[in-house]
């Protein structure tokens, strides 16, 4: 692929920015910054790491901006990326990573921006240019951050390329293709580089992958070891699938985040996602190894050292999406090397790294059975406190509750079962933080009861290409969805603070030696909490939702804190394309608030109004007589594109909890959905034109409606 086409490295920058860029330290320097001590120790000087450090603690000491004169805090400078990832599709997940007084940024549109800590200008600007068609993506078009090397910048793509980019220019030095996107692979979060290796995992567990980490060399892209989630034939683990059938070819495993690493014991850390397919145990019987589970392999060759299964056989997609963390804990007065993570299930699992086994009591208890699912006896019970409630005390309208809708309740059948907490968690994507002196990890979740149902099919199928690989469906429950914001000690797995907020938790954060936690809130707040007591002590309204983790570093002598505004597609909040650099010396006031985007759509009613039909019949350019007739083709594209993550590609539901659409009585009645908004859906009309709406209306009322497209 040409240049031109696989990337533009806009190197049109002037004299001045170029010679900052070359100005950097020198290659031993640079060097000894990526030093394993350097790397393990929370930063300071920089943010080196997704993580902060190898250890994902998302922590610094630094301590000159506290709790005492936060309130004090405003913008520096405030950077704009040229509009990238701004388009409703799009979500700003991508942590900032600084280094030598730049920050390298990576927008939903898969570019990337380094940006002078100095000015807040634009030094470079990668663009991955990606095609609207990948069939690739599951979960909205994101990307969660780059890897810095002494000389390069690396991210994985959407398209499962992996591109190493030169620090000073952005222009490619390598660019390999690491997955087939017509096998459903692609690249979410940011790889991690350590001595001379680049390490990532791939998505597509929801569209039938078999689930895998590899390793390259960071010279030339060159692979050097690959470890496959789901084990094959005559590898431990294997005896957990079924032996009569290839469901194991197929059984995801996604790893979403960026693995953590020791450089002393030489281990690899990560966690994975849920099993294939989705929400249909039947055809894969058994506990699914190494699906929803804690694994660790060798740094050197990805030899499998040990696992912790937190779901087994999972069938509620309670993928372990938030980051694994490492930690060297005081327990009892005895030094423990440990590990945590806290799962879509809302529990705090916490390992001896070297080994696996539970420092914090975990027990195997029984859990209520489905036979049509093939549901295991036991599943993991952490000893401690929950992050999120697991039990509904009172059934939501329209659902029969089974078993309180406590956690691990199987469904079958079409009557959906509500269950608590759904596909939203728990904690999902967001990172979490960890305070080493305190020995507290900061947790954002969400308490979001999903209803699951499914005609469960005992037959394998394989996946096909850009289709969601699942019999079930999931739904989104008339219930207020609320986040909750958690500080757990890990000396104890319990509570140490926990507070509710009116709706979902859904951004990484950030803690100091300040005593403060950072994070985000979906209405584009940035806010600073006391990390002794949860009180909100400070915010900042950054103009879009601010989903990102933040990162915190000294600067010619001061301390600052970055941030990167720009929305989320899943949760519908305001988009943007800021970078905010705030310090105790910044003079910028806040933004005005954005508009939410919302993709929680509602169920479409069986019939509307006469009047309303007649209205949107009259409306709709498709009902015009002196106006062209509908695309169905472009309504593909904008369905595709704009409604698919929450309504899923055959139109009954996605990860964004969207209603099914099977029933829908025709194109006027959609059109009048989408332009004028309905119940938690907004109007769309200021964000698709009139023939994306008529064109997107007929597409969902002649395929999605008809069957047309799910197969």
């Amino acid at each position: 692929m040409s240049f031109s086409k696989r990337a533009t490295a806009v190197a049109l920058v002037t004299m001045a920015l170029s010679t900052q860029l070359l100005a950097q330290s020198g290659p031993r320097a640079a060097r000894r910054d990526f030093a394993a001590d350097r790397l393990i120790a929370p930063p300071t000087d920089a943010w080196p790491t997704n993580g902060g450090n190898l250890y994902n603690q998302r922590y610094s000491s630094l301590n000159q901006i506290n709790a005492s004169n936060v309130a004090e805090l405003k913008g520096v400078w405030r950077a704009r990326l040229r509009g990238s990832g701004v388009a409703p599709k799009y979500s700003g997940e991508g942590q900032p990573v600084v280094h030598d007084g730049v920050a390298y940024i990576s927008t939903g549109a898969n570019d990337v921006f380094a940006l002078s800590l100095d000015t807040g200008e634009i030094l470079w600007q990668y663009e991955a240019n990606l095609s609207a068609d990948l069939p690739s993506v599951c979960c909205g078009w994101n990307n969660r951050g780059v890897a810095l090397s002494e000389d390069k910048v690396f991210m994985g793509r959407l398209d499962a390329k992996i591109v190493a980019l030169d620090r000073k220019t952005g222009v490619p030095v390598w660019t390999i293709q690491a997955e087939r996107i017509e096998e459903n692979f692609s690249i979410t979060p940011a790889p991690v580089y350590f001595d001379g290796l680049v390490i990532t995992g791939f998505a597509g567990a929801d569209r039938g992958t078999r689930g895998r980490v590899k390793a390259y060399d960071a010279r030339d892209g060159k692979l050097v070891w690959t470890f496959y989630v789901i084990p094959g034939p005559g590898e431990p683990g294997h005896e957990t699938w079924p032996q009569d059938n290839d469901s194991w070819k197929h059984g995801g495993g996604a790893v979403w985040q960026t693995p953590a690493i020791d450089p002393e014991l030489g281990l690899v850390y990560f966690s994975t996602g849920n099993a294939g397919p989705d929400y249909n145990g039947a055809v894969r019987a058994g506990d699914n190894l190494y699906t929803v589970s804690i694994v660790a392999v060798e740094l050197k060759t990805g030899k499998y050292r040990w696992h912790f299964q937190q779901v087994h056989h999972d069938i509620w997609d309670y993928d372990s999406a938030n980051p694994v963390v490492l930690m060297d804990l005081n327990v009892a007065g005895r030094a423990r090397k440990a590990i945590v993570e806290v799962g879509k299930t809302g529990w705090a699992y916490i390992l001896d790294r070297e080994t696996g086994e539970p420092i914090v009591g975990i027990d195997e208890q029984p859990v209520a059975q489905e036979p049509l699912q093939a549901t295991a006896a036991t599943q993991p019970f952490p000893r401690g406190d929950a992050v999120v409630p697991h039990r509904i005390e009172i059934a939501p309208e329209g659902y029969r509750l089974v078993n309180e809708g406590r956690i691990f309740t199987p469904f079958a059948g079409e009557d959906p079962t509500i269950v608590k907490p759904g596909i939203w968690g728990g904690a999902s994507w967001p990172p979490s933080s960890y305070d080493p002196v305190k020995q507290h990890l900061f947790v954002c979740a969400s308490s979001v009861p999903g209803g699951f149902k499914g005609d469960i099919d005992p037959n394998f199928k394989p996946p096909v290409q850009g289709g969601r690989f699942g019999m079930g469906q999931t739904q989104q429950a008339r219930v207020t969805r609320s986040g909750i914001m958690a500080a757990m000690d890990m000396t104890t797995n319990k509570v140490v603070w926990r507070y509710r907020w009116p709706e979902q938790c859904y951004s990484g954060t950030l803690a100091t030696g300040g005593d403060l936690v950072f994070v985000g809130r979906n209405d584009g707040r940035l806010t600073a909490l006391d990390s002794r007591t949860g009180k909100q002590l400070w915010e900042f309204q950054t103009g879009a939702g601010m989903h990102a983790p933040m990162s915190t570093f000294v600067h010619a002598g001061k301390q600052y804190v970055l941030a990167y505004s720009s929305g989320n597609a899943l949760i519908g909040s305001p988009r943007g394309d800021s970078v905010w650099l705030f310090g105790l010396d910044g003079t910028l006031p806040p933004a005005e608030p954005g508009v939410p985007v919302n993709r929680l759509a509602a169920a479409i009613p069986a019939a509307p109004p006469a009047a309303t039909a007649a209205a949107a019949a009259a409306a709709a350019p498709a009902a015009a007589p002196s106006q062209p007739a509908a695309d169905p083709q472009n309504g593909k594209r904008v369905y595709e594109q704009t409604c698919v993550i929450c309504h899923g590609e055959d139109g009954l539901g996605g990860h964004g909890g969207g209603a099914p659409l099977n029933n829908v009585p025709n194109a006027a009645a959609v059109a009048a959905v989408v332009a004028e908004g309905r119940n938690n859906m907004p109007a769309l009309s200021t964000l698709l034109t009139p023939v994306d709406i008529r064109d997107v209306a007929a597409y969902v009322a002649e395929s999605l409606a008809k069957g047309g497209a799910a197969e």
